[in-house]
């Protein structure tokens, strides 16, 4: 039951999602006097409609997008008269290019003449094709700035979460870069101290600790001697005596793998107490929100330019043996999938309990959000950023002919980009079908 309440939170938040960002393509449209026909969310057959003024709003039958329908989006060829289209080609793009310009025209009707969208200046172009994107911006910055400034976010603290049992005597290697105790190895340092999970340390050797990365450099540089902490064990201030290991570790790189020369790990003496620090909700200040949110927006839009490297890993885990990556693309039904794993998790209330669910609910929606906004932004045709980058085009050639006092060279003819625009649409058909397919048979793990 959990399972399904969780999948249909996160239907509900795609399709608020894919309604808004209609929206802000709906409001400038009209704000600019462009006759808007149709406001749907959906695709295929409609389930319901409803026509107010001179705007169908309806729900279709297929919930991956949705469209606002503007009269005149492609211009006529230059040299056609108002309402005539000649065909100046036999080739088959030709002939598409040729009926896509007769079916923009036959929705305009008369005296809808000065309603159309092409005859709108850049400026204005610009605005309502960005008003999509930046409505799923809007969406995943208020969501985010919620769940970081009033629910927090987990972050490491110096405080005790668990306890290695053991000093692991076997040597690092690349394969096994950390590893386990085996039958015969000394008890943990940490152990020996008498050190607790839930212990928050105050301080080491005499100085405050504040932060983790505090606690992990005087365990790193004890060198093996033995150091004296204070504890917070409820409400009782507990001095430990605990003398680290020296063991040879594997260094690591700014990526967080292993350093390697010449086929072998790269080890280094350090400390060793055998403590995995616990985790604490910290709220974010809300002057630091714009931060976290430009931060989120990189990593997705440096996710999305790996988008052609990655498939090629979904069609191996999907048609192979191998596993699907976490931080790979998925399609709306591995969101769902995950929305609703999410919700059946068994979190004690302690720990926070369906306030934890909730908040990744959340942060699932909001990157949703954030990978729309920028694939959005992608210059190609039948994106967003396709019809921006026509009329950013527009601006340079018509900004140009001002400056050299030349005649004004007219709209930018987009339609001669619909065969890439056709070309893009089979792409992202068989993305979607390849993603869903591999959300079906093997989807991403997130949870073990």
């Amino acid at each position: 039951m959990l399972f399904v309440l969780g999948v249909l939170v996160v239907v509900i938040g795609v399709a608020l999602s894919i309604a808004l960002h209609e929206i802000g393509h709906l409001v400038p449209a009209k704000k600019f006097g462009v006759k808007v026909t149709q406001y749907m969310v959906g695709f295929g057959p409609t389930i319901w409609s409803r026509k107010r003024g001179e705007t169908e709003y309806g729900i279709k039958a297929v919930p991956l997008g949705g469209y606002v329908r503007m009269i005149g989006m492609l211009p006529p060829r230059p040299g056609d008269k108002p309402g005539e289209l000649r065909t100046l080609s036999t080739g088959r793009f030709s002939q598409m290019v040729d009926q896509a310009r007769a079916d923009s025209m036959e929705e305009v009707r008369p005296g809808d003449e000065d309603r159309v969208f092409y005859k709108l200046s850049p400026g204005k172009k610009i605005i309502i094709m960005l008003g999509g994107p930046v409505m799923n911006l809007i969406i995943a910055a208020v969501l985010l700035t919620g769940v970081i400034t009033i629910y927090g976010l987990p972050q490491v603290a110096p405080k005790v979460g668990l306890l290695s049992a053991c000093v692991p005597t076997a040597a690092p290697t690349l394969q096994v870069p950390q590893p386990k105790c085996a039958t015969g190895d000394p008890q943990s340092p940490a152990v020996a101290s008498g050190l607790k999970v839930g212990d928050r340390i105050l301080s080491v050797d005499g100085r405050a600790i504040t932060s983790w990365d505090q606690v992990t450099a005087a365990i790193r540089e004890s060198q093996g001697r033995t150091m004296s902490w204070v504890v917070q064990r409820g409400d009782q201030q507990v001095p430990i005596s605990i003398t680290p290991a020296v063991l040879e570790r594997a260094s690591y790189g700014e990526d967080d793998k292993p350093v390697a020369k010449d086929g072998k790990i790269v080890l280094s003496p350090m400390g060793f107490a055998g403590i995995t620090p616990a985790q604490e909700l910290v709220r974010t200040p809300i002057y630091e929100a714009p931060k976290f949110v430009w931060d989120r927006t990189v990593d997705t839009a440096s996710i999305i330019v790996r988008i052609p490297q990655k498939m090629a890993g979904v069609m191996q885990a999907a048609f192979g043996s191998g596993e699907r990556d976490p931080n790979g693309p998925i399609s709306v039904v591995g969101v769902g999938r995950i929305g609703g794993e999410v919700a059946a998790l068994d979190i004690p209330a302690d720990e926070g309990g369906n306030w934890v669910k909730l908040a990744q609910l959340v942060l699932l929606i909001a990157s949703l959000n954030l990978a729309l906004f920028v694939f959005n932004l992608i210059p190609l045709l039948p994106l967003d950023g396709g019809h921006v980058a026509g009329a950013m085009w527009e601006a340079v050639k018509r900004g140009w002919a001002r400056l050299r006092h030349r005649p004004d060279p007219g709209y930018v003819d987009v339609a001669k980009g619909l065969p890439i625009a056709y070309g893009m649409s089979l792409v992202l058909i068989t993305m979607s079908v390849l993603l869903i397919y591999a959300d079906i048979v093997k989807p991403i793990n997130i949870f073990g």
